[in-house]
């Protein structure tokens, strides 16, 4: 298995403890650290990340042309958009869908996945073609698809125990070094090397953000 599938996997089973924890319940009707959602909305929108996958799996091979990870963040109408554009309000409301049925439910339907999951993505091809139905009209690599879909695994996974109160989950070191070095070519085309540079090594240098959205 490549690492891209062992470092979802493992995102992906941090996620899953995260959302079967007692405070996450607890809250779950309560406005969450990130602006705009819920506690349950934005467990909804973490668990979308994994359950997501086997229907993209499930669909027909996408005939779009595939693009490279930076030229589809570029190409992505949520990156920089405004918290009441139509695509956030969009991504909040799935979100709230997912999470309709509350919190023992949505754990419940992820913890069924995931075993089929690891399976299934064992003899998957990561170069196939995939698509989520919102991007627009180009797809990705399966084992680029898992890089995203990790990288927002690990960001939401932080939002949504600061939001309740736990630690943020603890990824194994490969996967954490995939975020992170997501996040950084991410910096990087958004700040510029430099800026990106000085942040890390030269604190009387640095830029106020180097934030990667």
């Amino acid at each position: 298995m490549t690492d891209a599938r062992t470092d979802f996997l493992a995102a992906a089973g941090a996620a899953g403890e995260l959302l079967r924890r007692p405070e996450v319940a607890d809250s779950w009707q309560r406005p969450s650290a990130l602006a705009g959602w819920s506690v349950g909305g934005l467990a909804g929108h973490l668990a979308y990340q994994v359950l997501c996958v086997p229907e993209l799996l499930a669909a027909a091979v996408p005939t779009e042309p595939m693009v490279g990870l930076l030229d589809h963040y570029a190409r992505s109408a949520w990156v920089g958009a405004a918290l009441d554009a139509d695509i956030n309000v969009r991504i909040r409301q799935g979100g709230e869908a997912f999470a309709a049925d509350g919190p023992a439910a949505l754990h419940r339907r992820l913890a069924t996945v995931l075993p089929e999951l690891a399976a299934t993505l064992a003899a998957a091809d990561g170069t196939r073609p995939v698509r989520l139905p919102f991007w627009g009209p180009w797809s990705l690599a399966l084992d680029d698809l898992l890089a995203t879909r990790t990288m927002e695994l690990a960001v939401h996974g932080d939002d949504l125990a600061v939001s309740v109160g736990l630690p943020t989950p603890e990824l194994p070191s490969g996967a954490a070094e995939s975020v992170l070095g997501l996040l950084t070519r991410l910096a990087v085309r958004r700040h510029g090397q430099a800026a990106v540079l000085r942040a890390f090594s030269r604190a009387e240098r640095a830029p106020g953000s180097i934030a990667a959205f």
